[in-house]
């Protein structure tokens, strides 16, 4: 019994540390719900709580499934050395009849998902599936969230290669659980998008752009601050846990410009029109939970909620 404890705690530990963190991904999801046109706001408005307690789904199906994990990410690296990224196809199929399924699948296919789930979000738009809607949206939610993360561009996503473990975390979740509150995350209602797998590509395009100055950063503030004063030590339920310091993640956040603020709220855009796109496409379904009157568009509150560890 012991021993099955310690697994469960193992588990749980390990996808809090993943991706945004679950504070991060439940904001994504929640405030795309909110740029939503009538009358699909009021649906998503409606099933707000599934938006946010599904979030971070697919984190925990990458310790369930192998076939997970690299719906998360893609190694630009491995394909480019450096912005535009244009070599790999951006078709699937031809990706594969160049490199092989392999080679795709095992660095990462996070651009392909998205527009995966988008199809299948359609279809069931078009049955009114809304149990399928629902998981599919907040699925979706959660890829977007990750295609808009530079160090999921990377195969060097955790520093490992550079001598700078954990700032997989540092970027993604310490960063956001400390300075949500000053982000601008009201983005204004979305439209749809003719070209989804353009936009699509284009978000990974950016990450990708993006990590050369996420390290390169990290490094420079790094020179200022020593072991001690680099790192501290946070309660987070009954343990003691080592974070980075809030004086160094303050000097990284300035250093960084509105680099996360502005990957998040290009995280909203995309999925909330993604969302949007979808239901369009099935030919605008009414659904049971569509509310027909007007639903006024309200700013959501801000949750203080804490999120996941670093890695």
């Amino acid at each position: 019994m012991l021993r099955i404890w310690l697994m469960i705690l193992f588990l749980c530990a390990t996808v809090n540390a993943s991706s945004w963190g679950f504070f991060g991904h439940r904001k994504i999801n929640e405030t795309a719900v909110y740029v939503i046109p009538k009358p699909l706001f009021g649906f998503y408005k409606f099933h707000i709580n599934y938006m946010l307690e599904h979030a971070a789904d697919p984190d925990k199906r990458r310790y369930i499934l192998e076939t997970e994990a690299c719906k998360h990410y893609l190694d630009g690296d491995h394909y480019e050395k450096k912005a535009p990224f244009d070599t790999l196809p951006r078709w699937y199929k031809k990706a594969v009849e160049k490199y092989t399924e392999d080679t795709i699948l095992a660095h990462g296919i996070v651009p392909w998902q998205i527009l995966q789930v988008v199809y299948q979000l359609t279809e069931a738009f078009k049955v009114k599936d809304v149990e399928r809607i629902l998981k599919l949206s907040a699925d979706l939610g959660h890829y977007v969230g990750d295609c808009h993360v530079p160090l999921h561009a990377t195969s060097n996503y955790n520093g490992q290669k550079t001598g700078q473990k954990g700032i997989h975390a540092l970027w993604e979740s310490r960063l956001t659980e400390l300075y949500f509150e000053d982000f601008d995350m009201f983005t204004g209602v979305v439209n749809y998008i003719d070209n989804p797998s353009e936009k699509v590509w284009q978000a990974f395009e950016q990450s990708y752009s993006l990590v050369d100055s996420v390290l390169r950063l990290e490094r420079q503030v790094s020179e200022d601050f020593s072991e001690l004063s680099k790192y501290s030590w946070e309660q987070r339920g009954a343990v003691m846990v080592k974070v980075y310091s809030k004086v160094f993640c303050e000097a990284y956040h300035e250093a960084l410009g509105d680099m996360v603020e502005a990957r998040m709220r290009a995280s909203v855009v995309l999925l909330g029109s993604l969302l949007y796109t979808a239901w369009v496409d099935a030919g605008q379904p009414v659904l049971d939970t569509m509310p027909v009157e007007e639903v006024p568009l309200l700013v959501p509150e801000k949750a203080v909620m804490k999120g996941r560890e670093e890695e």
